[in-house]
């Protein structure tokens, strides 16, 4: 009976766990989109998903952050109790890198959508200062 009350507290603290991360990539998702707003409409059918995905990636890159702190990098290893362990990279730090890089072409292809600004209509008008400061 111990046993059944031990794995339904688990899978409630399981629950939590996921609705609590579903919260943060909701709010992440949220945040991405007021960042990109300016993609044009017929860009952003293909920016929407870009932007779940790396609202997923971003709260999943944080979680391994976590882990990567209290665990580090690098961890003993070996493959019985004959051999000598060595130091090996965990596999959290191989995902965390993978998926970074994942993120971050995510991003640019994101920012590459957004309108290029014009030159022409963001830089200052002369209006003849600097001539006549020149000339004086």
């Amino acid at each position: 009976m111990e046993e059944d009350e031990e794995k339904k507290l688990a899978d409630v603290a399981d629950k939590k766990k996921k609705s609590a991360k579903k919260r943060r990539i909701t709010a992440e998702e949220k945040r991405l989109r007021e960042s990109y707003k300016k993609i044009p409409d017929d860009l952003m059918r293909v920016a929407d998903g870009l932007i779940r995905r790396a609202a997923y990636m971003r709260v999943t890159l944080e979680d391994y952050e976590i882990d990567l702190d209290n665990g580090g990098y690098v961890e003993q290893f070996t493959q019985s109790e004959k051999t000598k362990a060595y130091e090996r990279e965990r596999p959290v730090a191989r995902l965390y890198n993978q998926m970074n890089r994942n993120f971050q072409q995510i991003i640019k292809q994101l920012t590459d959508m957004l309108p290029k600004p014009d030159p022409e209509k963001d830089s200052p008008k002369d209006d003849g200062f600097e001539a006549f400061v020149i000339n004086r």
